[in-house]
Formats: C-alpha cells, sequence, structure tokens
C-alpha cells in the first residue's frame, strides 16, 4: 500500500476509550497519512498465525505482543516492522492515546515540510540525558526503581517522526529494543548517529496536549 505518512498511536485494549476520544481530529487527517492504534494482542496474531494484524475498518494495528506498559518498546519496534513490509511510505509518526492535537493545521503543513526537507530524518521535543536511574515510576507504578537509562539523545513520546531508511535501521535492532522498557528513550539510544546529525527540534507541547 502507498502512503507517504503511517502515523501509529500507542493504544492498548484496557485504553481504548483513549483512542476512540482522538477520532475527531484523526479523521480529518489529510489523505496521504494513514493512521493506526496499536495495540499488542498475542492471541488474536497467534490465532491468525502472523506477526500483525491490520484492522483497516477501526484503524487498529495489532501486533504479536504483550500489551502492558513495560512492553511499550516490544510494540513500537513490531509496529515498524510491520509498516515497514505493508507500506510504501517515506516517514512514520508516533505519539499516544493519550494526546489531543491543539495545533489544527500541523498536519496540512508539517508532511509537506519533511517532503521538502528530506535531510531530517528523526525529530521532535529533542532531550539529552545522562546515565540516570529513572524517575519515571512516581508516574507509572509498574516500573523498577532501579532502572538505568544511558547517555543518550532522543525525542520525547508525545510525538516523534522517523524516515524509512531510520525506520529500518532500528527495525534491524529490534532484539536489542525489545529488551528495553522506555519507549522513547530506547529509539533514540539505537538509533544510528547518522540519522540524529539533522534532528529536527519543535516544541510538541504547542502542538498536541495531555488528554487527562
Amino acid at each position: 500500500m502507498q502512503k507517504d505518512f503511517v502515523f501509529l498511536i500507542l493504544n492498548c485494549h484496557k485504553y481504548r476509550n483513549k483512542a476512540l476520544q482522538q477520532t475527531t481530529w484523526l479523521k480529518t487527517l489529510p489523505d496521504n497519512i494513514a493512521y493506526y492504534h496499536v495495540i499488542g494482542d498475542v492471541d488474536k496474531c497467534s490465532q491468525s498465525n502472523t506477526d500483525y494484524i491490520f484492522d483497516e475498518t477501526e484503524h487498529i494495528l495489532y501486533v504479536n505482543t504483550k500489551d502492558d506498559y513495560n512492553s511499550l518498546p516490544t510494540k513500537v519496534v513490531h509496529a515498524l516492522g510491520a509498516v515497514n513490509v505493508e507500506f510504501d511510505y517515506k516517514y512514520i509518526f508516533k505519539t499516544d492515546d493519550d494526546q489531543m492535537l491543539i495545533e489544527e493545521s500541523f498536519f496540512d503543513d508539517f508532511p509537506q515540510f519533511l517532503i521538502d526537507n528530506p535531510k531530517h530524518e528523526y525529530g521532535g521535543f529533542i532531550v539529552n540525558v545522562p546515565d540516570h536511574i529513572s524517575q519515571y515510576y512516581k508516574v507509572h507504578d509498574c516500573l523498577p526503581r532501579d532502572l538505568l537509562l544511558k547517555k543518550c539523545i532522543y525525542c520525547n513520546g508525545r510525538f516523534y517522526f522517523l524516515s524509512k531508511s531510520a525506520t529500518e535501521s532500528l527495525i534491524s535492532k529490534k532484539e536489542d529494543i525489545c529488551k528495553h522498557i522506555i519507549e522513547d528513550h530506547a529509539i533514540g539510544l539505537y538509533l544510528d548517529d547518522k540519522y540524529k546529525e539533522n534532528m529536527l527540534y519543535f516544541d510538541t507541547r504547542q502542538i498536541f496536549k495531555d488528554n487527562t
């Protein structure tokens, strides 16, 4: 299938209602953007003897992974792999199911900017961290309290984009990415430095807001 852009929204069965609340703005996306809510469903995929299932009616991408918070890196890299097999695309966008679009013109203007500026292969709200023990357990109590995050430059998971080449590089490191818990950090950690040479910074807080 040919689409210039594929938009992946991390979701789960438990919080399917969050995804449904996003349909107000997702339905307004331009025709060259396909979107899917990514849900882990081992049983559904195993019954079909496949690694993934695209439900075009409900805009869901089921991947053969666990569906819990600690499996987010695994869900993302499996979703990247599914898109890479089934789509002829230029970029992948990624966000979460609790994000609501507030900059209404963003998806009208930004995709064309990327096409006109192909030097940018990765971008979003850029974070530069040293080696440190994560404090995310204070927000998500399912996380370990001794979780070491390695020194890394990465884009916050609220929204980031990846070129096709950057995506394929990450897919080749799927086994390593699946060993991690923090999704956006894992993507940045394993993305080769050459894809970060022209990282595009923009304040995603001006584009999306948390739906709390």
